[in-house]
């Protein structure tokens, strides 16, 4: 994680398939902590811009994620709302808010209305929205009347 936060990207990808490879062999696939070295390999590669490759790891993390623990737990919401951004990243920007009003609402509804992940998914999707909207608005031809 640290050279994650480092931006040492290639290192980190190294550690973070190594550390997948054990656990998989050991915990086996669908285990949590499994889950957790997937979610942060596919972190890596939408760092990178390897936008495929995230959004491959991405819905089988948030997938399994919600089959094994369930798709209320946060680690769930957290595979939800990383997979969302690989979304706005592509600049999928309808999917990616749709996602991350999906993950804010659920999370309202578990973690409550002043959780701080709650808050951070209503301020990202917020700030997606209005950015959505300007940009269409950038695009509709203006008329001119009589």
């Amino acid at each position: 994680m640290a050279l994650l936060s480092d931006g040492r990207y290639n290192e980190a990808e190294e550690l973070f398939v190594q550390m997948m490879e054990t656990r998989e062999r050991v915990l086996g696939e669908e285990h949590p902590d499994m889950l957790t070295s997937m979610a942060n390999l596919a972190s890596t590669y939408r760092n990178q811009g390897r936008w495929k490759e995230a959004e491959e790891l991405g819905v089988q993390v948030m997938e399994t994620s919600s089959r094994v623990i369930g798709e209320e737990h946060p680690r769930t919401l957290m595979a939800m709302g990383n997979l969302a951004f690989t979304f706005k990243s592509q600049s999928r920007n309808d999917e990616a808010i749709l996602l991350m009003e999906t993950c804010f609402q659920l999370r309202k509804r578990i973690l409550g209305d002043r959780h701080p992940e709650t808050e951070s998914s209503l301020e990202t999707l917020t700030g997606w929205q209005l950015e959505n909207m300007e940009c269409r608005s950038c695009v509709i031809p203006k008329y001119r009347l009589g």
